[in-house]
């Protein structure tokens, strides 16, 4: 398969610096700071409308920078953004594909477009309908394909010149559970093959396995970055969820968690419960006394690591499902 252009020797592939992008009176994007290190999956989680698809769309050339900088292997994105350009690939949130073209003719168009020879992009594009499991279909128009299908043509067009480094965005969205299983394991053979990647997500079980790092994107701003396990330790080592036999008196129960603890717990009155952050796991056993004694029955009750959408909930103040719909440029 062809090699991409070589970028040049560091660490970082990815740095920028209080970036900003504004539409009118929005600002979509409101001084990020992200620091990519070549060989890392580096999660991007927030909400529909956070700034997720602007910023990267920044990155990747798309749209101008209002403020701020960015720099790919070092290269200035504004300054030089056809050298940025040879060296990203970018799978959107919808195919770029022709629907009324086969697999096969989609990819060798792309590969020609980027002056591939002729054979050249024949070769590529057998390679990697081979690689994505698509060589059976590859005589298919598009518009027979599945959405599967489709996600995984898409981000096989985007590899075509071997980038060293790939914006996903979103790229599971819409996608049943087997189908984004392979989307993951085809994300994690990218790395394990020398790519680094950059990827935006609203799926918090999608950055939990995939993501190296994660940046917690909300309302134009970063709010925290770190691991997954240093996300989840910020709110707590442990987290004890509670149902209640009477889903009534779930606020009665969290004022008393908040007596015993000192602290308010976070509420999910949807499912008639409470996700309880503890920084001893011991104090579980506190919890549940103090209910018992209330006579405040329960269904269940579990102690475990927090999740990212706990994490998330304790830094914005809502759900990543809540989204803000007001993203100006998706």
């Amino acid at each position: 398969m062809t090699t991409g252009p070589r970028p040049a020797v560091g660490s970082i592939a990815v740095e920028a610096t209080a970036l900003e992008k504004q539409f009118n009176n929005v600002r979509a994007v409101d001084g990020i700071d992200l620091c990519v290190r070549r060989g890392q999956v580096f999660g991007v989680l927030g909400p529909n409308g956070a700034g997720k698809t602007t910023m990267l769309k920044m990155l990747a050339t798309l749209l101008s920078i209002d403020g701020g900088s960015a720099r790919i292997f070092g290269i200035d994105v504004a300054a030089r953004p056809h050298e940025v350009r040879q060296l990203v690939g970018v799978t959107g949130q919808y195919a770029s594909v022709d629907e009324n073209l086969t697999g096969r003719e989609n990819l060798v168009l792309f590969g020609r477009l980027l002056g591939l020879p002729r054979k050249g992009a024949a070769q590529t594009a057998e390679e990697l309908l081979a690689a994505f499991g698509l060589a059976d279909a590859a005589d298919r128009q598009i518009k027979q394909f599945s959405g599967g299908m489709r996600r995984r043509l898409d981000l096989a067009a985007s590899l075509i010149s071997r980038p060293p480094l790939i914006f996903l965005d979103e790229p599971t969205t819409g996608l049943d559970p087997r189908t984004r299983g392979q989307m993951w394991d085809t994300i994690r053979q990218l790395v394990r093959d020398g790519a680094t990647v950059l990827l935006t997500t609203q799926y918090l079980d999608e950055a939990d396995q995939l993501a190296d790092r994660i940046a917690v994107i909300d309302r134009g701003k970063k709010v925290a970055e770190g691991t997954p396990d240093e996300l989840k330790a910020s709110v707590g080592n442990s987290t004890l969820h509670v149902r209640l036999e009477d889903r009534t008196r779930t606020a009665d129960a969290a004022a008393l968690v908040a007596r015993v603890l000192g602290e308010d717990p976070v509420l999910t009155p949807e499912a008639g419960g409470l996700n309880i952050a503890l920084a001893d796991a011991n104090r579980a056993a506190d919890v549940l006394i103090a209910l018992r004694q209330a006579e405040l029955g329960i269904t269940t009750a579990s102690v475990r690591q927090p999740s990212l959408d706990e994490v998330f909930l304790a830094l914005t103040g809502h759900h990543t499902s809540d989204a803000d719909q007001n993203e100006v440029a998706r």
